[in-house]
């Protein structure tokens, strides 16, 4: 892989973190503590919220995850490994690395 490709790559990576960022920070409010005041809302209400919380934790930990994969992938361009599987050795096609930046494997590993 050339020099054009990994800077290519590194980019990807780069605004796909900053993506996740900016979901991260705009998730924060639906992760809060949800209110039990049975005053202010109905019972099926609160078990809204309170659902609504849960899948908004679920998805920070979604994001959460793929940043690590994503910073990984960018540890392994300093280190010259970018592109190349963690399993066998060979070359990740480049296909396969523009739809996921973050793939640390080859496709016969990963499926294997």
């Amino acid at each position: 892989m050339n020099k054009s490709e990994l800077q290519e790559f590194e980019t990807l990576i780069l605004s796909r973190l900053a993506e996740l960022e900016q979901n991260s920070a705009a998730g924060q409010d639906a992760q809060s503590v949800v209110e039990l005041d049975q005053q202010a809302v109905g019972r099926l209400s609160r078990m809204d919220a309170l659902q609504n919380q849960a899948m908004a934790k679920a998805q920070q930990s979604r994001r959460d995850l793929e940043a690590r994969r994503l910073a990984t992938a960018l540890d392994r361009i300093t280190e010259g490994e970018f592109g190349y599987c963690e399993d066998c050795g060979e070359e990740i096609p480049h296909g396969r690395l523009k739809l996921d930046p973050a793939a640390g494997k080859c496709v016969s590993c990963a499926s294997g």
